[in-house]
């Protein structure tokens, strides 16, 4: 596994309220979020990048309003109408 560091400056931690294992996990889960949602990553790997198992990410998407389904609203109307 490769290991990204990222800087976080203690006056961003002191607002937060938490502490650097909290943030980092945090962020882990942010970034998968983002990365799954601009298409970058499955969500599969993005699961694994955020540490926790696929279904509770797909859980998890909900709380960042996205969506688990990679569909447009066209494809989706379009998928309606044909249905």
């Amino acid at each position: 596994m490769s290991m990204v560091q990222i800087d976080v400056p203690n006056e961003v931690l002191i607002s937060l309220k938490e502490s650097p294992e909290t943030i980092s996990q945090e962020l882990s889960i942010l970034a998968a979020v983002k990365l799954f949602e601009l298409g970058k990553l499955s969500s599969g790997r993005a699961a694994q990048l955020a540490g926790m198992s696929r279904v509770k990410f797909l859980n998890v998407l909900g709380q960042y309003h996205v969506s688990p389904f990679a569909f447009t609203a066209e494809e989706l109307e379009h998928d309606i109408d044909n249905a």
